[in-house]
């Protein structure tokens, strides 16, 4: 998608909104952080908004303290039927000048940053909301989004280690009010999105939500055809954090069985990769954590396997380059977009013959400074006990298409998209089918 495109999207008109009709947002990866985000319209008259995209929250949250200006912007009260239903167990009065993120007797949440878990107070706002449609020159309302307010002035920590500029968090987790939940209810359409993350900063990728399918990409692929599906598995109550602990994870969990490395099963304490009685292990999905990030006797296992098949492939190692451990000449490496050059890891799901292929485009990362230039694999020692066994990062899953169904409960992936010859920034606008 062009950078002409995402600048057009704030001269669309508003149109009703059929069942049919596919929302898109494109999403931006940030160079420096290696996050992402995705494009909104908030407020009245909508404005556009580049907002963190996180799989794993449970609402949105919005900067209300700097140049909030709309005209259709609602408290939510202590006593009304919402703020029950949600059940925050937090409520709040303001001696400032009324206004966003400012009322007596109000409706508060703690919104969370979900890259460093700092946390925030901030009351619950209802205003106008919209996404493009993929017709060119319409956008879809959405009246009645809710979110979470913050102040940076109060929360400035809320903020760190996010992409610059962005306003706030589009939650997409599995939650009565993330932002998939509320569109799926604003327009009776199923529980359904879709998510491509871009490869690099330089090109676009989409959120897709409100349709199962189909998902045209150029050339004339629909890869709503080509999914492999496997179960979205409940993970524990209150998520990495202990702030809503009575809530159900947010998270995307799937049921990860083995690991394989060249077609050969990696030797690992299975029991890691099941959630146990209290709530550690499993493997969820984070758009929140650039690299795939594995308990230390995963890490060394996988590593270990890695570096076996790559010497037999005649891979050069070299000393490792943070944060990575396993890194080789890059002269030795020629082909990584589909990586004919570096070992293919498999994540075997509920049966032998389902499996999430990665390739060295979404294994390998590159590292070129004055003194290096090498690739890495690209994944992270999370320690003896983290909370999550395995959380396959953002490079894990860039260029593939990742469907999220709550209706079935199921997740359908593709694998990488460069192997058909295409990528997430071709999704197709133009094409009558979607």
């Amino acid at each position: 998608m062009s950078h002409f495109l995402i600048i057009t999207f704030v001269f669309f008109s508003c149109f009703a909104l059929t069942s049919q009709q596919i929302l898109v947002s494109p999403i931006t990866k940030d160079e420096s952080t290696n996050l992402y985000t995705m494009l909104v319209y908030l407020k009245t008259p909508l404005q556009p908004s580049n907002l963190h995209l996180d799989l794993g929250s449970y609402l949105s949250w919005y900067d209300c303290a700097r140049h909030y200006q709309s005209s259709s912007y609602k408290p939510v009260y202590s006593n009304s039927s919402l703020c029950t239903d949600l059940n925050p167990g937090i409520f709040s009065n303001c001696f400032n000048k009324p206004g966003p993120g400012c009322f007596n007797d109000s409706c508060s949440f703690f919104p969370e940053n979900p890259v460093t878990r700092k946390i925030g107070i901030g009351e619950l706002l209802v205003d106008k909301f919209a996404l493009p449609t993929k017709k060119l020159g319409q956008l879809g309302p959405v009246s009645d989004f809710l979110f979470s307010c913050t102040d940076p002035n109060k929360y400035s920590r809320i903020y760190r280690g996010l992409a610059k500029g962005v306003k706030g968090l589009a939650a997409l987790g599995r939650f009565n009010y993330s932002l998939p939940a509320q569109l799926s209810r604003t327009f009776s359409s199923p529980q359904i999105f879709a998510v491509c993350l871009p490869g690099s900063s330089k090109a676009n990728g989409v959120a897709l939500f409100n349709s199962p399918g189909p998902y045209y990409f150029s050339p004339g692929i629909d890869l709503s055809k080509s999914l492999i599906y496997t179960p979205l598995l409940q993970g524990p109550r209150g998520a990495d954090t202990q702030i809503y602990y009575w809530y159900k994870s947010p998270d995307y969990y799937i049921g990860l069985t083995s690991i394989k490395v060249n077609g050969k099963v990696v030797p690992l304490n299975k029991t890691l990769l099941a959630i146990d009685e209290l709530g550690s292990g499993g493997t969820k999905i984070s758009t929140s954590r650039p690299y795939m990030v594995l308990q230390s006797s995963i890490f060394k296992a996988l590593s270990d396997a890695f570096v076996r098949e790559s010497t037999a492939l005649n891979l050069t190692l070299i000393n490792p380059v943070e944060p990575f451990h396993a890194c080789y000449a890059a002269q030795g490496i020629t082909n990584t977009r589909i990586s004919s050059t570096v070992p293919i890891i498999d994540f075997v799901l509920q049966e032998n013959n389902v499996f999430w292929r990665i390739f060295g485009s979404n294994s390998m990362v590159r590292i070129t400074t004055n003194d290096v230039d090498a690739w890495c694999l690209g994944i992270i020692d999370g320690g003896p006990s983290p909370k999550t066994s395995i959380v396959i990062g953002g490079h894990q899953i860039e260029d593939n298409l990742l469907q999220f169904d709550l209706q079935l409960e199921r997740l359908g992936f593709s694998s990488s998209l460069l192997l058909r010859s295409t990528s997430c920034s071709n999704f197709d606008f133009n094409s009558t089918k979607n």
